[in-house]
């Protein structure tokens, strides 16, 4: 999806200004997928709704699960280390996560690929609206639940960009992601909540004074693993898998254009 059209050439947020990215953001196919499906939904929520009550209570509660899934599904799936460890499953790794950590301002793999996204949001969300207000409930939750991914995406768009946000909350959160991404990736799993990280005890509001996790960029994929399960690395074109099995893995260094 990503290489068609526009999407040809290479998009770099630490690149590019909050303008392009708006373009961008609303050019790139997955968050156009997104918002077309939420107006279908949406539609049909109008349709056959007999109440407010059902579709407002399911996209409450759309708005309160969404940051402890995302922090469930960041933690133990993005970072957990069994997708790689198999031939049929370490594409996906690949493609979800292991891009995005070696080279966090690339947007092409900023963005979630659909074919893992779409499912994991109609998994999580309409088995709740369909409980609460049946075709109507499922219908409105799953607009709710694409809406807040957009808001999501874009919100981890801006923690990548060079730009200094002047809403407070973004300067916050992006500076906590940053942390994540350049210091110890198994701290602030979250993109626009903390709540869960503060919870589950994965929380640093400081980092100075601390090293920096030796894995932050390879999540985990180190020299050893690439011996024993070399998939990722035979996928990765920058990746010499005799090099990196001898050396390790570390962050993509893109040549300059």
């Amino acid at each position: 999806m990503a290489d068609l059209g526009i999407w040809k050439r290479e998009y770099r947020l630490d690149k590019m200004s909050l303008g392009e990215l708006w373009v961008a953001f609303f050019l790139y196919p997955a968050i156009q997928v997104y918002l077309l499906l939420a107006a279908g939904s949406a539609y049909v929520s109008w349709r056959v709704a007999e109440s407010v009550a059902p579709i407002a209570v399911s996209v409450l509660l759309v708005l309160l699960i969404y940051p402890l899934v995302w922090y469930l599904l960041h933690r133990y799936v993005l970072h957990g280390r069994f997708l790689y460890r198999s031939p049929l499953t370490a594409k996906v790794w690949k493609r979800i996560h292991f891009d995005h950590h070696r080279d966090p301002h690339d947007l092409k793999v900023l963005f979630g690929a659909l074919y893992t996204t779409l499912p994991t949001i109609f998994l999580v969300v309409t088995p709740i609206g369909w409980l609460i207000g049946g075709l109507a409930g499922a219908s409105s939750a799953l607009c709710a639940g694409l809406l807040v991914t957009c808001f999501y995406e874009f919100c981890h768009c801006v923690q990548h960009l060079r730009y200094t946000p002047k809403w407070p909350f973004l300067q916050r959160i992006k500076k906590l992601h940053l942390q994540h991404h350049f210091h110890d990736e198994n701290r602030n799993y979250g993109i626009t909540s903390f709540l869960p990280d503060k919870a589950f005890g994965t929380f640093d509001e400081e980092v100075k004074g601390r090293a920096r996790s030796e894995t932050v960029f390879n999540l985990g994929y180190t020299r050893q693993e690439v011996r024993r399960y070399p998939w990722v690395a035979r996928l990765t074109p920058d990746l010499d898998e005799e090099k990196a099995a001898r050396e390790g893995v570390d962050r993509r260094h893109p040549r300059a254009t």
